[in-house]
């Protein structure tokens, strides 16, 4: 798979291209540990929203990298933590915000939990990867730009880490 670092001023872009596609008021934003963290803190700030919630997303450990490498579909699905109160989701507004949807597990499973307990979900990425996507008649709400590439965003370069999994999300 092709990898495309972007700077923090593609990053700004990408978010200047996401505002014009807001006509919700959102009532909280949802950010996905780690990838929506950074850009769901400055959509914060720009949307003038408070209400901030964080979630975090876990993998089982018995999964071998080679395999997601060779067929993210064999991946499972993701352990939730720190999945906010049923009375700070519904009947709210909710914006879920991760950096990438790849396959869509992430933030298909949390616009479910949303939905569930009759909050309304509405997902938002930088990047979406078609090609990647299992639900076919699903895609997120908001993205700021196609691609078939494994983003690595500013903030992951300067860890050093392997990110492959925040992309297949």
């Amino acid at each position: 798979m092709r990898k495309e670092l972007i700077s923090w001023q593609e990053v700004d872009r990408l978010i200047d291209h996401l505002i014009p596609q807001f006509h919700t008021n959102f009532d909280a934003i949802l950010m996905l540990s780690k990838g929506g963290t950074i850009p769901g803190s400055i959509l914060s700030e720009v949307l003038g929203i408070e209400d901030l919630l964080l979630v975090k997303i876990d993998y089982p450990k018995e999964f071998e990298m080679e395999t997601q490498r060779q067929d993210p579909r064999l991946l499972a699905w993701p352990n939730i933590k720190n999945f906010p109160a049923d009375s700070q989701l519904a009947n709210k507004n909710i914006l879920i915000v991760s950096n990438a949807w790849g396959t869509g597990r992430c933030l298909s499973t949390i616009k479910s939990r949303i939905s569930g307990v009759q909050g309304i979900p509405f997902t938002c990425v930088l990047h979406f990867n078609p090609k990647m996507n299992l639900f076919k008649n699903d895609k997120p709400d908001f993205f700021a730009a196609i691609t078939d590439a494994w983003i690595i965003y500013p903030w992951e370069a300067a860890r050093g880490k392997d990110i492959l999994l925040a992309n297949f999300c």
